[in-house]
């Protein structure tokens, strides 16, 4: 005979997922209690339509007390508790997962972002209606079962859909301004690890870092054999990592990651501290063995075994200038998830440096989506707009598609039908944003146009003096780049990115003629710019003239060493990186140069690099390996 269950809920102004809640759990429960606590919306008539068990509770700021007094008036064998933004799955069984008569159940519960991205974490939904069996915790409320060996509990096969976590949930509901000041009473009044705990989350969410590893290190010590202790770690390792704080955070881990092999968000999240922190072989072999793990442990963020981790190892093999691999790494990620918008972005990056023919990169994309579904056509029509991508007018000519006006002069523009697209600009009546600034300014260089230009001005809310130097630059006369400012500079920069991109040299030449005048750190910008798109000999020129005038400069020493080495000038690359480590003795110049000696073969010069980098960096894992 099955057991009975009662569904019990608490809600506040849930009118617009309320309904979806309720009816996912249709044939699933026997009876469903539903407690308000002051909703000012159509709540109770919805609730109203499925149960007239609708009960009102005065809001004191403590969901445990709604929840315990929700459950009270249970009067099944089991309580299943949703909340209002959450729906069981259309596969759901509960019945099922009952079966084997224990007192409580975990489920698995994915949580959406605004975009297509999710994470799972685990919670106890579903539990045998004793008095026994009570919620604790003013906010972040839990049952009483931990550490109470009275009650038995196992894991259910079913899952619930939580759409809590979208951004435009978060700003409707002001959560995380209740959050901070609920969770501010629940540690003055009880800093036992878990409300300790849950302040560090709750200051994570708001970019609190500082503040939110200070309280996970202040529950660390109160966590040891607690459940969330995993995802507490990996937490104060990230915390740290966006403080900067990375060899801090990667200790952390390297001491964690064995004692939880199963948690691949921490493992992904050492990856990525790696990667910042300049230990690229390490990184990559965290990224690696996320992929043989795939999605697993206590909490994990979707795609982290999967399509993430291979994006991270596409980013680190770009950064490396080793296009053919991270573009294999890249489509890979693609293939796993195709509207996966990190990927997709580097992927049309990676062509264009790597200069793969456009018309291959249109096959591979009507291969990987369904254009004639409007959801892949919106992702592709926005990403593409967004990079500025030449394929954007083949896009929308082959496909028809009705675009605002801007993004249609956009697409003339990266077709190079400049005066289509100067048609375009000068129709768009306002543009309130910067959005369309950029394109302005390039378009009036390409034409010599000052009308174009004083729009540009004009959306960009640029000084006299630099509109005067701009208008200078449109007319092909000489300008003094020591009176650009920063953004005057930065400009530049993206006009000449922009020309490599629609490969009109002779205006590209003109502007790196003027880009040879700004300040140091511009010009080094300059020279990645032409490393990325395949101009090795104009870079390493410009780098060459730039080291015998700062022979010092630890960014040209790094920039041209890392072209010599390239370029097949291995000699003089050793001499730079030797200098560098000189000059910059943090890990990533050793690996750098370890990296040469291994192109090169030369054993002596791998040993001697590793032993300095077993002395020196002992948080760098693939060195100990070696040594094993």
């Amino acid at each position: 005979m099955n057991a009975s269950i009662t569904l019990c809920m608490i809600v506040k102004n849930e009118e617009k997922d309320l309904e979806r809640c309720l009816e996912s759990v249709k044939g699933q429960v026997d009876e469903i209690i539903i407690v308000d606590t002051g909703s000012s919306d159509d709540t109770i008539n919805i609730a109203k339509k499925f149960t007239s068990e609708v009960h009102s509770f005065t809001w004191n700021q403590h969901f445990a007390e709604a929840r315990n007094y929700s459950i009270r008036k249970a009067t099944k064998d089991y309580i299943l508790v949703l909340d209002a933004d959450e729906y069981l799955d259309k596969n759901v069984d509960l019945q099922q997962d009952i079966s084997s008569g224990l007192d409580y159940y975990l489920f698995n519960i994915k949580n959406y972002y605004s975009s297509s991205e999710s994470f799972m974490h685990r919670a106890v939904r579903l539990f045998v209606n004793n008095e026994n069996l009570f919620y604790e915790n003013r906010l972040h409320e839990h049952l009483n079962i931990v550490g109470n060996p009275t009650f038995q509990g196992g894991e259910a096969d079913s899952l619930i859909h939580h759409t809590g976590y979208s951004q435009k949930t978060m700003d409707d509901k002001d959560k995380l301004k209740r959050n901070l000041s609920l969770m501010q009473k629940a540690v003055r009044e009880n800093p036992d690890a878990y409300n300790l705990y849950n302040m560090g989350k709750t200051y994570l969410s708001l970019n609190e870092h500082l503040k939110a590893a200070d309280y996970f290190k202040k529950a660390y010590p109160l966590s040891t054999n607690r459940v969330f202790l995993p995802e507490l770690l990996t937490k104060l390792a990230f915390s740290l990592g966006e403080l900067a704080r990375y060899e801090e955070g990667l200790q952390i881990l390297i001491d964690a990651v064995p004692l939880f092999p199963e948690e691949t968000e921490m493992l992904f999240i050492q990856g990525t501290l790696l990667h910042k922190a300049g230990y690229q072989k390490d990184a990559i072999a965290a990224f690696q063995q996320c992929l043989k793990l795939g999605d697993s442990g206590t909490l994990v963020t979707e795609g982290s075994g999967s399509y993430r981790a291979m994006e991270f190892i596409g980013e680190i093999y770009e950064s490396q200038r080793k296009l053919s691999l991270a573009f294999e790494a890249v489509l890979q990620s693609l293939q796993i998830k195709k509207n996966y918008i990190p990927a997709l972005r580097r992927y049309f990056n990676i062509t264009l440096k790597a200069r793969i023919p456009l018309n291959e990169v249109y096959e591979t994309i009507r291969q990987l989506y369904d254009i004639k579904n409007i959801g892949d056509l919106q992702l592709l029509v926005d990403v593409m707009y967004d990079l500025r991508h030449p394929l954007l007018s083949r896009l929308l000519m082959d496909y028809r598609i009705t675009v605002p006006v801007n993004i249609e002069a956009v697409a003339s523009l990266f077709d190079k039908r400049y005066e289509d697209a100067r048609t375009g600009m000068m129709t768009v009546e306002r543009i309130t944003s910067l959005d369309n600034g950029p394109d302005m300014l390039l378009l009036a260089y390409l034409l010599k146009d000052s009308l174009l230009l004083k729009q540009a001005v004009q959306v960009l809310n640029l000084s006299q003096r630099e509109s005067k130097l701009l208008s200078k630059l449109v007319c092909r006369e000489e300008i003094n780049p020591a009176q650009l400012t920063n953004a005057g500079e930065a400009l530049l920069l993206e006009i000449a990115k922009q020309l490599i991109i629609l490969q009109e040299p002779e205006q590209f030449e003109a502007i790196t003629k003027e880009l040879l005048g700004t300040k140091l750190e511009t010009q080094c910008k300059l020279a990645v710019l032409l490393v990325d798109y395949g101009y090795e000999n104009v870079a390493f020129d410009l780098l060459v003239k730039l080291y015998g005038e700062k022979p010092l400069s630890i960014p040209v020493i790094e920039l041209l060493g890392d072209l010599c080495c390239k370029m097949g000038y291995t000699d003089d690359a050793e001499v730079l990186y030797a200098r560098l480590m000189e000059l910059k003795p943090v890990y990533s110049s050793y690996e750098k140069c370890y990296d040469l000696f291994e192109s090169r073969n030369n054993i002596t010069g791998m040993r001697r690099i590793w032993q300095k980098i077993q002395q020196q960096f002992p948080l760098s894992q693939w060195q100990i390996s070696l040594k094993k």
